[in-house]
């Protein structure tokens, strides 16, 4: 009895991985058939089975909205999955250990600001990690890395830019979030902030003590991890589809039916203060990126220049007012000014750089 018991998580172990053997990679070939044909199928369901007129306003918003949505959320769960498996190999514990122990000459900015664009986090889920990186003992200039990038460059966002804008404008924009996480992260740490953190915080670094138990990663082969790794992707799709569904059904809103020139004329690359205003306007909007990708389509779409578009979804995703509320648990009021002050200036300069090079 004994016996039979024992052998079956292991006939069951077997199974799962023939399972995985056979449906992955079958699987895998189904996305990119439908990925390569979405756009026909999208035009052939929009424009025969419903049917709509392609010149019609809500012929453009309701293709634009279906061939949107599946593209999005095909890529967003393939970077979520690939995203997950260096989360697993990867682990926050093992990333803090790494930053307290070892000397790496101004490139722990860098390694935080990397760690937080894999990190599928928004400005305000952010913040327990924020305090997690305290609690530590991280220094205060690296945990700012981490914090700055974290929201602005992720997975949904990754995903997000390729299926829109394209290669060169993605590799553009994660790579410009990342180093501003780095040299905001490095700036912020040489200012000296330390005494503008709350009392909370300053009692949390006086008795914070580290681990230095360096097991941190099981021996689980990848085959065994693969379930929870592909499940954490779906799960990542599912909690940000509701904002996927109303992003890209507002976007597709505003492409159908908004004129042409409507944001342009106040956002337009003639003006100097196009940037500015874009960021000015985005501060006190709380959204993710899955809510606020799809609507910056549609201001390139109606004539905003692309850079002016990034700056403003920089600043949506990246400064809110519910994080400066969630802020004032670890930080002052100087401090968060400062933040929240030096994010957006860079972030208007970014701006400047996207315009002309985009």
């Amino acid at each position: 009895m004994s016996s039979d018991t024992s052998q079956k998580p292991s006939n069951f172990n077997m199974t799962t991985r023939v399972k995985l053997l056979l449906f992955v990679p079958l699987g895998f070939i189904a996305i990119v058939l439908l990925y390569m044909n979405l756009e026909a199928l999208t035009n052939y369901f929009t424009f025969n089975i419903l049917p709509l007129s392609p010149e019609s306003g809500l012929g453009k918003a309701v293709s634009f909205f279906f061939f949107d949505t599946i593209k999005i959320i095909i890529l967003l769960f393939v970077i979520s999955s690939l995203m997950g498996i260096v989360n697993e190999y990867f682990p926050v514990e093992r990333v803090r250990h790494y930053l307290t122990t070892k000397k790496m000459y101004g490139f722990q900015y860098l390694f935080a600001a990397l760690f937080g664009a894999i990190t599928p986090f928004c400005s305000c889920s952010s913040i327990p990690l924020f305090i997690g990186f305290v609690r530590g003992g991280i220094p205060l200039g690296i945990t700012f890395a981490y914090l700055i990038t974290s929201p602005l460059v992720n997975e949904v966002a990754v995903a997000m830019f390729l299926g829109l804008f394209g290669f060169k404008a993605t590799i553009i924009y994660a790579g410009s979030g990342i180093l501003l996480g780095a040299v905001g992260g490095w700036l912020l740490g040489k200012l000296k902030l330390e005494n503008n953190l709350s009392d909370w915080v300053k009692s949390v670094l006086e008795e914070s003590t580290l681990s230095t138990d360096g097991d941190y990663i099981k021996k689980v082969t990848f085959l065994d991890r693969l379930p929870s790794i592909i499940e954490s992707g779906w799960e990542i799709v599912r909690g940000v589809l509701i904002f996927i569904v109303i992003g890209i059904a507002i976007g597709a809103a505003m492409h159908g039916y908004v004129p042409e020139n409507f944001f342009a004329n106040y956002l337009s690359t003639n003006s100097w203060w196009g940037v500015p205003l874009s960021v000015i306007l985005a501060v006190p909007i709380y959204a993710n990126a899955a809510g606020v990708v799809p609507v910056i389509q549609v201001f390139v779409s109606k004539g905003v220049p692309l850079g002016t578009a990034i700056a403003f979804m920089m600043a949506v995703v990246g400064l809110s007012l519910p994080e400066a509320i969630l802020l004032k648990k670890v930080m002052n009021k100087k401090l968060i000014v400062i933040f929240f002050g030096t994010i957006s200036l860079a972030i208007i300069i970014l701006g400047y750089l996207f315009n002309l090079i985009l």
